[in-house]
């Protein structure tokens, strides 16, 4: 069975889906790696260290789009809607891919790879249990992600993270508040944590007020009550708007006496919840940061605008999107290891399974055999 994977085509996507270092797994289950020519050059992945691996390095992506039984790709047609077209007149029928997909928002795409009889697994619905860790695409890049959020909130801060005894005098440390305790959370609070900062951390969740203070951070507990707020899978879950208001108007208090904020509030599948109005902006002190993790879904900030910083009376608002790839050559690492583990999950004997027999497959699995699959999808597509 073939393997490809071609260059990124998404603008500003630096990642690739396989990087030099997880071809032998690849090879040992007896499977053929076609890479197109520089499909990991901006990665830091050059075309020699596939073939020393034992990669086909293809000149014309068309061949490899064609020649593969399985493409692999950080951003499938769903993924990618402006670029992503072009590639489908070389797709065929009976050919799977497996990558990130955006299937409850780009429901469209699974439809139209569904009518070139086209299989899709979408690596955003990897199921949040054990034995799928080390598969989760998600929690790798939102790791990167809350990472990268710091340093950039840090940067752009007019002032100084860490406490520092000078001769000059002492300099009190930066205040920085982490609203959402998931993955991209914790690690934008251990960051800031590394950084000096004194770290406040918040989310709806109980739950994970432990882990929050595990990391050396104050746990900020709000007087608004949420009831059942963790979704399936641990995520946490939409709330009504009144509940919104409700805790935007306790929060209000707490973010006022920050330095930076960074949210990371997102709902799978919807639009972001508004946390930081603009009203709340004003009440924060001149040269203050807001660091908007949720811009490409809208944002957590009313003032964000995605890929921009803007002015709020005198705070800058961040809206940085697609921040994994703006450090590729792990995230590449990260990614390889998790959609190459994917892989040799769904392949047994050298032929891809498709069945529906085991979770992770199933909950995956969007499109098979010229049907849309998978029911949130497909409920999405109809409605």
């Amino acid at each position: 069975m073939r393997v490809g994977v071609v260059r990124e085509t998404f603008p500003g996507e630096r990642r690739v889906a396989l990087v030099p270092g997880v071809l032998a797994s690849l090879k040992k289950a007896g499977l053929e790696v076609l890479i197109e020519s520089q499909a990991g050059a901006a990665a830091g992945f050059t075309d020699a260290e596939y073939q020393e691996k034992g990669a086909t390095v293809v000149a014309d992506r068309a061949e490899v789009l064609r020649q593969a039984d399985v493409l692999l790709q950080v951003r499938t047609l769903g993924a990618n809607p402006e670029a992503g077209p072009s590639d489908l007149e070389h797709l065929r029928s009976g050919q799977t891919l497996i990558g990130l997909a955006d299937p409850l928002i780009e429901a469209a795409a699974a439809g139209e790879l569904a009518r070139r009889g086209v299989n899709l697994f979408a690596m955003e619905l990897i199921p949040r249990i054990t034995r799928a860790q080390s598969m989760d695409v998600l929690s790798s890049m939102a790791s990167i992600a809350g990472y990268k959020a710091v340093l950039l909130a840090a940067a752009e801060l007019p002032k100084l993270f860490p406490m520092m005894m000078t001769a000059a005098g002492t300099i009190t440390p930066a205040k920085v508040f982490v609203i959402g305790a998931g993955v991209a959370g914790l690690q934008a609070i251990a960051t800031a944590q590394r950084l000096g900062a004194i770290v406040h951390g918040y989310d709806l969740r109980p739950a994970v007020k432990e882990q929050v203070q595990s990391l050396g951070a104050k746990f900020v507990e709000l007087d608004v009550a949420a009831a059942d707020a963790e979704a399936m899978g641990g995520y946490a879950k939409a709330m009504d708007e009144d509940f919104y208001r409700r805790q935007r108007e306790a929060m209000a208090r707490v973010v006022a006496d920050m330095d930076v904020v960074i949210t990371t509030a997102a709902v799978p599948g919807q639009k972001a919840p508004v946390l930081i109005t603009r009203e709340m902006l004003t009440g924060m002190r001149p040269g203050s940061v807001v660091l908007d993790l949720a811009a490409e879904r809208g944002g957590n900030c009313e003032a964000t605008v995605p890929g921009e910083t803007v002015q709020v009376g005198g705070v800058s608002v961040l809206g940085p999107v697609n921040l994994p790839a703006t450090v590729p050559f792990h995230a590449s690492q990260m990614y390889a290891k998790n959609i190459t583990t994917f892989l040799l999950h769904v392949v047994k004997n050298g032929e891809l399974q498709l069945t529906a027999d085991d979770e992770i497959t199933r909950e995956t699995l969007v499109v098979r055999d010229g049907q849309v699959v998978h029911p949130r999808v497909k409920e999405r597509l109809e409605a």
